[in-house]
This record gives C-alpha cells, sequence and structure tokens, in this order.
C-alpha cells in the first residue's frame, strides 16, 4: 500500500507528536547561558530537566507550554545596605526555571474559590506549607500559570548538580545554593490571627510567618557567606527562597 504525505498529513503528524511530547510531562530542557557587557543571562524554552505534573490538574487549570525565556543579571553583583522586593521572578535555575515562591492569591471571602487578587485582605496565600500544597502543585514543588509558564515554589532534587551546592541565580545576580544543613531564621508565629481569616498560624498565609535574627543560619533573604561569599540559599522550609534582595534586581525579573 503506498501512502502519500502531503503538506497536510505533514502538518498533522508534527502536530500530534508535539502533543504526545508534552502532554505526558516528558519534553527536553534546552538551557543557554551568554555573558553581555556586565550581565550574564540564561536563555531556555521553559522546559525543566525532569517530568512535570499533568496540568491541567486540581487546582490548576492552565496547561504547560514550552516558552522563550531570557533573564539577564549581573556578573558582579554588590550587597547594597537595604532590601528590595521589586522583583516578581526571585531567581533562575541553571536550567533556566524561574523561580517564585510567593503567590497572586489573598483571602477573600466574597469570592466563591475564597481567594482572589484583591489584597485588602492583607493576607497572602502560600502554595508550599507546612501541612499541604495547594493550587495544583507537582511533586517538585512546581506549576504553571496562565501563559503555561512553569515555575518553582519550592526546593527539589533535580535541582541540584552532581558535586555542587549551586542551583541557580537570584534576580540580583548572587548565587543561590543549596545545603540541607542551612537553615531559615523565618519562623511561624505562634498563636491566633486577629482579622479573618482567623485561625491559628499555620503557615497558609505569609503572613503566619515573622523573620527572627539568629533563630536559623539565614538572613531575611535567606542569605548568608558559603566559602567567604555571599550568597542565597534555597531552604526546605519558608521562605525556600530568597524573596527580598540586597543587589540591585534587573529588569528581566520585574516581570511575572
Amino acid at each position: 500500500m503506498e501512502i502519500r504525505l502531503n503538506f497536510t498529513n505533514i502538518f498533522c503528524l508534527v502536530f500530534f507528536s508535539i502533543l504526545l511530547f508534552y502532554g505526558n510531562g516528558f519534553a527536553q530542557n534546552r538551557v543557554s547561558t551568554q555573558i553581555q557587557g556586565n550581565l550574564k543571562c540564561i536563555f531556555s524554552n521553559g522546559v525543566p530537566n525532569h517530568q512535570i505534573g499533568k496540568f491541567p490538574t486540581r487546582g490548576n487549570p492552565n496547561a504547560f507550554r514550552p516558552q522563550n525565556l531570557r533573564y539577564c543579571f549581573s556578573l558582579h553583583p554588590v550587597k547594597n545596605l537595604s532590601t528590595t522586593t521589586r522583583a516578581r521572578v526571585v531567581g533562575v535555575t541553571l536550567t533556566g526555571i524561574p523561580i517564585r515562591p510567593s503567590t497572586a492569591g489573598w483571602y477573600d471571602p466574597s469570592s466563591p474559590r475564597g481567594y482572589s487578587m484583591n489584597r485588602n485582605s492583607d493576607w497572602n496565600l502560600e502554595a508550599l506549607t507546612p501541612n499541604k500544597k495547594i493550587f495544583g502543585l507537582d511533586d517538585t514543588n512546581a506549576h504553571v500559570d496562565k501563559r503555561g509558564l512553569y515555575h518553582y515554589h519550592g526546593f527539589n532534587k533535580y535541582l541540584l548538580k552532581k558535586n555542587s551546592s549551586l542551583i541557580g541565580y537570584a534576580a540580583d545576580g548572587f548565587e543561590i545554593h543549596y545545603l540541607k544543613e542551612k537553615t531559615s531564621s523565618w519562623q511561624l508565629r505562634k498563636g491566633l490571627r486577629k482579622t479573618p481569616p482567623y485561625g491559628t498560624f499555620d503557615g497558609s498565609f505569609k503572613q503566619d510567618y515573622q523573620y527572627v535574627e539568629a533563630s536559623g543560619g539565614l538572613d531575611q533573604c535567606n542569605g548568608g557567606l558559603l566559602n567567604q561569599k555571599f550568597v542565597y540559599f534555597a531552604t526546605k522550609t519558608f521562605p525556600f527562597f530568597p524573596r527580598c534582595h540586597w543587589g540591585n534586581v534587573t529588569r528581566d525579573f520585574l516581570r511575572p
């Protein structure tokens, strides 16, 4: 039997191959690094180096899509006297995946879901809590947004390369490392919330935590020294990654 492939047939074959390739949670991570003047830039297709959850999933209606990502940061970061919280993306992994530990969800009793983007309550939801994960986080503490952009809310083992603690770079150019002995100085508050949603401080919201200086080994931005050099650390407890920065954040990290 003779099979003739025309343009339509070829298009369909390619299209369904892509669906199969990305739909089953597997794809090839493509990442490159370039030096551009005083900046170091990481480019990627937004595909991680591991299997992802099957999105859409419960708690997350969005589908994964490959991206065209560029994150440039200072080659020679300088530690300022004060911190900044300007960055929407706090860092990027060596595999080219953005790090966004915070969420856009705020407690909102008027919403059918119980939360919205309305910040009036002053209670910002956490995707990764001591008791559970929400917003459809997968096994690697990540999910996708409305654009299909895959991003991390917490640490996972696939971020580590053999014989190295370096997992990525922060928005100001300082390195991000993971060492299990490094612990955060952020602690759960004790007692009860005095405003809605009330209840015990259980880590469901960012405001359930407070920085207690020297209670762990890191500063308020999860920063500390490694071999006499200032770096940030990923931790398995809140804040998981740096949520503030001591250096100057570049514009690539200001957009979500």
